[in-house]
């Protein structure tokens, strides 16, 4: 994410620490409903409804479309495996069994503080996450592996890909279920992770907006705190003005 791209606003201390605890009480508001919704939205997600034969599971049978589904995982796994994973470029089917249990994973970003290289914060992002299927070989992992801080396992990257790219697969196939995510308030978009040699994965956003505070006063406090994270913080004039999607779907109805 590019520094521009972020909502500033100055705060004094005792605004932050109240703004920073109205945050985290939301964010458990928000973290708690994603799960019961996708929860209970996971039958609608399996992922051999997409690829039929061409993923192993209980019920190997073909599926309608499965094969323009699966050329289309094969483009753009392709399109990424090699740099910086080194991996090769072909898929051989049937792929290994992916779980059909949903998991949104806090979204995060690096920011660079004051444009310095050297004064790096992990940010989170309270109202965004990463949907992908659940699996033990999380993002953070393979990050991991491509820093060299755990050694590489080539079978572990290659399926933390697949995992995330066939949610980006499934929500291009399946539209009506990219409206119905659109329907509980979540935005839903795929953006690319530059820092995973832009791996597309599927993104929600709650309807409220979030701001950092100036890149100083984010430093004076990971040095307090000895912890190069921050996370953002929730606007509260955003959370009396949430946008209503029926309601305006109405409004539209009634001008036609």
């Amino acid at each position: 994410m590019n520094n521009e791209e972020i909502v500033r606003k100055n705060l004094e201390s005792q605004q932050f620490l109240e703004l920073r605890q109205a945050t985290e009480k939301i964010a458990g508001v928000l973290d708690k409903g994603l799960k019961s919704h996708l929860s209970v939205l996971k039958s609608l997600f399996i992922p051999r409804k997409l690829l039929g034969t061409y993923i192993k599971s209980a019920a190997m049978e073909e599926v309608p479309g499965s094969n323009k589904a699966f050329a289309k995982l094969q483009e753009q796994y392709a399109a990424i495996c090699d740099k910086p994973f080194g991996l090769s470029k072909k898929l051989h089917p049937p792929l290994p069994p992916i779980s059909n249990h949903l998991e949104a994973t806090a979204f995060q970003y690096s920011l660079s503080i004051g444009g310095s290289q050297e004064k790096v914060a992990n940010i989170t992002c309270p109202t965004k996450w990463i949907l992908s299927y659940r699996s033990e070989r999380s993002l953070n992992r393979l990050k991991a592996m491509l820093s060299g801080a755990v050694s590489r396992q080539a079978d572990d990257m290659k399926q933390t890909l697949i995992d995330h790219l066939v949610m980006v697969v499934f929500l291009k196939h399946f539209r009506t279920l990219t409206q119905l995510l659109e329907d509980l308030r979540y935005e839903v978009e795929t953006i690319q992770l530059n820092d995973l040699g832009g791996l597309p994965v599927v993104v929600l956003k709650a309807p409220l907006e979030t701001f950092l505070p100036p890149d100083d006063f984010i430093l004076q406090v990971t040095q307090l705190s000895g912890i190069p994270a921050f996370q953002e913080i929730i606007d509260l004039e955003a959370v009396e003005n949430i946008p209503d999607p029926l309601k305006e779907s109405f409004k539209i109805a009634l001008t036609k």
